[in-house]
């Protein structure tokens, strides 16, 4: 009998991974003897949360918090017996500082607060949590974490020692971080932090200039953002000692990594490889045939701690070939070198793409491309 593994990320704004699942099974089914064993993926954004309770359980925790602009939400988190670590508080941050949380005329990196993380923080202390898995993509925000820690009791002041809001626009601002109020709590905290890109804090490749302008900012605001990024960069280190400017990963979220880092002692992760391990994938991929894994886009920063990437490495040290099945995917030739058997794009050339983002759509083409694939005519 012949044995597939399926560890697929979510098609953003299309299929859950769940979904992706489904579909690649349904493509498998068409291969005579052979089971699956299915893995739901997320990198750090959005179905974080939902893939690691998927994989080892867990309690849902709601509470209200503030969303990126301020205004009362209904979020929560999860508290879940993971493997390794015990009882552990899941924090999905796009659940209360998300970019689908804001209305697309309404989003504007300058004004939007991760707040509202840090409210979930605080709430998962107060209840006795002190190990944390906190998944950071997906965001709004491009406030360097300023608004997750005054959640937690941090304040920032300006050059008369007057207290700033935490919205990007005031980053340069900040003349200092004022600590004193900080619940004395998180120094009990464990903090690994799932990340979905490894990008630096600022400059040409930092938070600002790549993920920025999707979340409303035309190119003036990106300079200012990425100026008050550096510039607060050089606060943390005066106050802190730790040097964010460089590490991989402080500029996801809009550099709330980098705030998970200094203040938080947060160890930044591939939010991917925290699902696998947490999911038991070399275990349970053992004498597989094949791995299916994907994503709805593949293009440079899937080489930037990604889902296919881990999900490719670990299959590789296994052994096993994978494929990628994906919505799009830019420079297949330099992904295919990595190591991927295959990469199939599903959407037929010419299908516009807003009928390629229909669920039902990107269900069909999916399993009719894997048809295809494992039966070619």
């Amino acid at each position: 009998m012949k044995k597939v593994v399926i560890a697929s990320d979510s098609f953003k704004g299309s299929l859950s991974s769940d979904e992706v699942a489904g579909a690649v099974a349904e493509a498998v089914a068409s291969i005579p003897d052979c089971k699956t064993v299915r893995i739901g993926m997320a990198d750090g954004g959005e179905g974080f949360l939902d893939s690691v309770c998927r994989v080892v359980g867990g309690t849902l925790v709601r509470c209200t918090v503030h969303d990126p602009l301020g205004l009362p939400t209904v979020s929560g988190y999860a508290v879940a017996d993971i493997p390794g670590e015990g009882m552990t508080a899941v924090v999905e941050m796009s659940r209360a500082s998300g970019l689908t949380l804001v209305p697309p005329e309404l989003r504007n990196p300058s004004l939007t607060s991760t707040y509202g993380t840090g409210e979930l923080i605080a709430d998962a202390i107060e209840k006795g949590c002190r190990r944390f898995l906190v998944g950071i993509g997906g965001s709004a925000t491009n406030d360097a974490g300023t608004g997750m820690l005054l959640a937690l009791g941090w304040r920032f002041l300006n050059s008369e020692g007057r207290p700033l809001p935490p919205q990007g626009r005031h980053l340069g601002d900040i003349s200092e971080i004022d600590g004193s109020g900080a619940d004395p709590r998180i120094g009990e905290c464990v903090f690994k932090v799932a990340c979905d890109v490894d990008t630096p804090f600022c400059g040409p490749n930092g938070a600002a200039y790549v993920f920025a302008p999707q979340k409303g900012a035309g190119p003036g605001m990106v300079a200012d953002l990425d100026a008050g990024m550096e510039s607060f960069a050089g606060i943390i280190r005066e106050t802190t000692g730790k040097d964010v400017m460089n590490i991989p990963g402080a500029g996801a979220a809009g550099g709330l990594g980098g705030a998970l880092y200094a203040f938080l002692d947060g160890e930044l992760l591939p939010g991917a490889e925290i699902v696998l391990e947490a999911a038991g994938f070399d275990s349970l991929a053992e004498g597989a045939d094949l791995v299916i894994t994907g994503e709805g886009r593949m293009d440079g920063q899937t080489l930037m701690g990604k889902a296919p990437m881990c999900v490719l490495k670990h299959a590789s040290k296994l052994g096993i070939p994978t494929v990628a099945v994906t919505g799009s995917v830019q420079n297949p030739d330099a992904l295919k070198d990595l190591g991927f058997q295959a990469i199939l794009p599903i959407n037929p050339p010419g299908q516009p793409l807003e009928d390629s983002m229909k669920p039902e759509v990107a269900r069909e083409n999916i399993i009719k491309t894997l048809k295809d694939y494992f039966s070619p005519s």
